[in-house]
């Protein structure tokens, strides 16, 4: 006979730079913990599913969908949400969303983002293929894609700027 699942467990997640230590559930999702938990509502609820995206966040700099890690597979490790993104200005790649109209109703966007930003540190010039490869798991019923690529150019662009500073 098999010990029967805690129900409860404690986990210790470095969310945005800060290192917090819970008690959750044991069956709690990461886009929960982050919302729930640690008030961060840009990590949106979607599909919840892993289908749609919009609770991509960055674990360990890897874009994932938060509704499907378990907070528990997230114990001792990084997370950076939509929120984290950005000091006092927006980041780079928020602000080319922003000001080059990659967005409409921004349910998709946080996600949206957080994917562009993983592939940016990975890649600093991707093309378009690169680009529509890496969001292909963020679904967007309002834009069309076509302002969201142009959006990640020009964030890769910004970035580039920056560094060359």
């Amino acid at each position: 006979m098999s010990a029967e699942p805690r129900s409860t467990l404690t986990v210790t997640i470095t969310v945005n730079d800060d290192e917090t230590t819970e008690t959750v559930p044991a069956r709690t999702l990461l886009s929960e913990y982050l919302r729930d938990y640690r008030y961060l509502t840009g990590t949106h609820r979607g599909c919840e599913t892993a289908k749609c995206g919009a609770c991509t966040v960055l674990l360990d700099g890897d874009a994932v969908k938060s509704c499907n890690v378990l907070a528990a597979q997230a114990d001792g490790h990084a997370v950076t949400t939509v929120e984290g993104l950005a000091g006092d200005d927006l980041s780079p790649v928020q602000s080319a969303f922003w000001e080059t109209h990659g967005l409409q109703c921004g349910y998709c966007t946080p996600g949206m983002v957080m994917s562009a930003t993983a592939l940016l540190r990975a890649n600093p010039d991707p093309t378009d293929d690169e680009i529509r490869s890496a969001l292909a798991g963020n679904l967007c019923r309002c834009t069309g894609y076509t302002k969201i690529v142009e959006s990640v150019h020009e964030a890769a662009d910004r970035r580039r700027e920056a560094a060359d500073e």
